[in-house]
């Protein structure tokens, strides 16, 4: 199975492809759609929609996993962050892939074992489970592949196994 795993954003949006064979993780690909702050909002959206779908195209996803919209007090930055994540969501539904969507919680319960984990745990458990050789930077690709880690799990339900 081979998933991938989204850290919606408007400046940098991360993504993690990770594959499951038996118990086995394995990092395929991963990184960030970088834009430009001084670029027009619907052209950032349109970057991102891009690159999210090229990566579709090019790996052919089983499921894709996006982390939940999550804000605390800044509102402004919450918007743009739906955007992305509406493009994102956008992208799965034109290729009729299978979404999970999860909170932050869910996702560093998943990988660390702890739902207030700090960034730090989850970069450190993301880099061992997949045995990168170096942390994956910046800390949305991390989150992306945290997303594709903690939906690898929950596609290996009897639940989800049984739905598809």
């Amino acid at each position: 199975m081979l998933v991938l795993g989204i850290d919606p954003g408007t400046a940098i949006c991360g993504y993690g492809l990770v594959e499951m064979q038996g118990n086995h993780l394995r990092a395929i690909d991963y990184g960030a759609v970088l834009t430009s702050p001084k670029s027009k909002p619907e052209e950032r959206l349109l970057k991102i929609y891009n690159e999210i779908d090229a990566l579709i195209l090019k790996y052919k996803p089983d499921v894709m996993g996006v982390e939940e919209l999550f804000f605390n007090r800044n509102v402004t930055t919450a918007i743009p962050v739906g955007q992305a994540r509406g493009v994102v969501l956008l992208t799965a539904a034109k290729h009729e892939i299978e979404l999970v969507e999860r909170t932050p919680l869910q996702v560093k319960q998943a990988v660390v074992g702890y739902g207030r984990a700090t960034k730090d745990q989850v970069i450190f458990m993301v880099q061992k489970l997949l045995n990168l050789p170096k942390a994956p930077h910046p800390d949305d690709v991390a989150d992306a592949l945290a997303v594709a880690i903690c939906t690898t799990h929950c596609m290996n339900s009897i639940v989800w196994r049984n739905k598809l």
